[in-house]
């Protein structure tokens, strides 16, 4: 049955979500499903442990589960151990009830705080050792929020250059005034920024004097924490990781299949780099945009997205692919696009961005809906 959402391994990324305003999705319908339910409790009991241990007071995942009570800013602590525990029950579930066996695939990739599970997953964190960067910081990471603003800018027909927007950034921190930074690259148009105060706003306004295009902002009107930015400096928040993270039993592995990192948008991590790159996953942006070319470029031909009701992978793959359908609706089949780009002297002519004609052709499935849905 597996079959029919994964087909080959070999060209199958697992991608696992991170932080978000809700964080439950179908969790409880999973906990209380005849078949899955025992790994699922199974790993909140684990993580509700772990939490409990590092947090020094009761943290209790099964019961917050159980009773379908969503995490909040306030209990974001809560939402880190909740969000690494259902996606490792997905993936036990994968594994004894499918044979699905995670190391046999062509990647792992996670935005955010996916990253960290993906590290365990593949083999080279143990579950206690991820766990522990994140919850560790945790409070001090929320109370930096209240004086956030997330955003999303973008322009609609130009590109907007990351390396423009980070150097406007730059300039608005010297002034004293609030720190911004962005937090992810989501395409060569859009990128997702965090700021303190009004910089957001002011952010728009410098980079509409150098944009010919129009540049809009639309800011979230939830509040976030800032991971990803230089505002976790505030709280030393990067060199506090590294110096828990010396302390690591493991990390001396390289993953197996390869994790695929947002912050270097690569397949970066070896036997002897993993402490130093998630040092850099505190505070640079998440490169989702090159991370999105290389799974096209490489012939990755499926997407299984773990964890809680996923959201902001599967939606940028979505909106490339309907991008890319309304470019050539009117020349030729995106089917035969999708094929003519293996050819080389086609990628020659056209350039190597002719791999992104295959993003319609990519098969994306949310794990949890097809547990539930599909699989019984």
């Amino acid at each position: 049955m597996a079959d029919q959402i994964i087909g080959k391994l070999s060209t199958t990324t697992f991608v696992f979500r991170g932080y978000n305003i809700t964080n439950m999705g179908r969790t409880p319908e999973l906990l209380s499903h005849p078949r899955f339910g025992g790994y699922v409790a199974k790993r909140l009991e684990q993580c509700g442990q772990i939490a409990s241990d590092v947090l020094h007071r009761p943290i209790d995942l099964l019961g917050r589960v159980s009773r379908g009570e969503e995490t909040d800013l306030d209990s974001y602590c809560d939402a880190i151990a909740l969000i690494m525990a259902v996606e490792m029950a997905q993936v036990d579930i994968l594994q004894q009830e499918y044979d699905v066996h995670l190391a046999n695939a062509q990647y792992l990739m996670g935005y955010s705080l996916g990253e960290l599970t993906a590290l365990v997953a593949g083999g080279c964190l143990t579950l206690e050792d991820a766990l522990t960067i994140p919850l560790s910081l945790s409070n001090d990471i929320a109370k930096l929020a209240p004086t956030c603003t997330l955003a999303v800018i973008f322009c609609r027909k130009s590109t907007l250059s990351a390396h423009t927007v980070h150097h406007v950034c730059q300039e608005i921190n010297a002034e004293g005034a609030g720190l911004i930074g962005i937090s992810a690259v989501l395409s060569p148009n859009s990128l997702i920024v965090i700021g303190e105060q009004d910089t957001t706003t002011r952010l728009q306004a410098r980079l509409q004097e150098g944009i010919s295009d129009r540049v809009y902002l639309k800011k979230n009107p939830h509040k976030w924490p800032p991971m990803h930015t230089p505002i976790v400096w505030r709280e030393h928040i990067n060199s506090r990781a590294a110096l828990l993270m010396s302390q690591m039993k493991s990390g001396f592995t390289a993953p197996k299949p390869p994790v695929l990192s947002l912050v270097t948008g690569q397949c970066s991590y070896t036997d002897s780099n993993v402490r130093d790159l998630i040092c850099q996953w505190v505070d640079k942006p998440q490169h989702l945009w090159q991370a999105v070319y290389h799974t096209l470029s490489s012939g990755t031909e499926t997407l299984i997205h773990l964890g809680p009701e996923p959201n902001i992978v599967p939606a940028t793959y979505s909106r490339l692919a309907e991008n890319v359908e309304a470019q050539v609706k009117a020349s030729i089949s995106t089917r035969a696009l999708s094929t003519l780009v293996y050819r080389p002297w086609l990628n020659a002519l056209i350039g190597e961005r002719a791999y992104l004609l295959r993003a319609p052709t990519i098969k994306q499935t949310n794990l949890e809906t097809w547990l539930l849905d599909e699989a019984t």
